[in-house]
């Protein structure tokens, strides 16, 4: 048995789905107003504010806010429309630095102290989220391509011997169609999932130890817990930000290759 086990005994438990079941936020409120509600309509409030003092009215030089704000352009413009969709990048820039910065916020939700909640970690935000990028997707496929062309570009890409197609064919719909946009909603979700339960699990081992359950014995734990706690919380920095890129890239990924056939 492990130290934590036997210190802790039947006393101590462990994070579980509970830290992601949340009630109105008062008596007779709708039951959907809860607190990770209440943290989507914050971050796209600090998004538009942060835009609007960004680009609201910008200087020739840029200062402050602004020159945060074309920072984080040109490295969504260079790492995400770009690479995908060539010419067409600064026609979506809108949709793709919005996507990346508001994924940003509501992941960084999770270490911001009181609020401590990652917006992400709920899969109805993602999906949404995916689901706005599917049809997107597919309405610019059919007006580049035309509806025909469209489902026989993605199905049936050219060059390949006629029998592959009828294994290939409903595989390349199954990917395109299904697989694709509920990976694109569930990476980021189960990123932002296991991150939050791995962070409330060490501190909440730090502050049993330390302060619930001080011993001799527990306290190298609690010490333990804290360190585990900081350090994770520094990885998970890392990957809030890892994880708003890649949904935002993998949003050009799908807008380019509806705009364009060969890609």
């Amino acid at each position: 048995m492990s130290a934590l086990t036997v210190l802790a005994a039947d006393e101590f438990k462990a994070p579980g789905l509970e830290l992601f079941e949340f009630p109105p936020l008062w008596d007779g409120a709708p039951f959907w107003l809860t607190k990770p509600v209440l943290l989507a309509l914050l971050s796209s409030v600090v998004v538009i504010g942060f835009c609007w003092s960004a680009f609201g009215n910008p200087k020739l030089v840029p200062r402050g806010v602004q020159n945060i704000g074309e920072m984080g352009y040109m490295f969504v413009r260079d790492q995400v429309a770009r690479p995908f969709l060539g010419k067409d990048a600064d026609r979506y820039m809108g949709l793709l630095l919005s996507l990346f910065f508001l994924v940003w916020i509501w992941n960084l939700m999770g270490v911001v102290p009181v609020l401590q909640f990652p917006v992400a970690s709920h899969i109805a935000f993602p999906i949404v989220l995916a689901v706005s990028v599917y049809v997107l997707k597919i309405y610019l496929g059919m007006k580049h391509q035309g509806a025909l062309g469209y489902f026989k570009n993605m199905m049936f890409p050219p060059g390949l011997p006629k029998p592959i197609y009828f294994l290939l064919a409903p595989i390349e719909f199954l990917s395109n169609m299904i697989v694709a946009p509920f990976t694109h909603a569930v990476r980021l979700f189960a990123n932002m999932f296991a991150g939050h339960i791995i962070i409330a699990f060490f501190s909440m081992v730090g502050f049993w130890f330390l302060f619930e359950k001080l011993t001799p014995l527990g306290a190298p734990v609690g010490v333990l817990g804290v360190l585990f706690t900081i350090a994770m919380t520094g990885f998970e920095l890392f990957i809030q930000f890892l994880q708003a890129f890649l949904f935002a890239l993998l949003a050009a990924m799908y807008i380019g290759g509806s705009l364009h056939a060969e890609h």
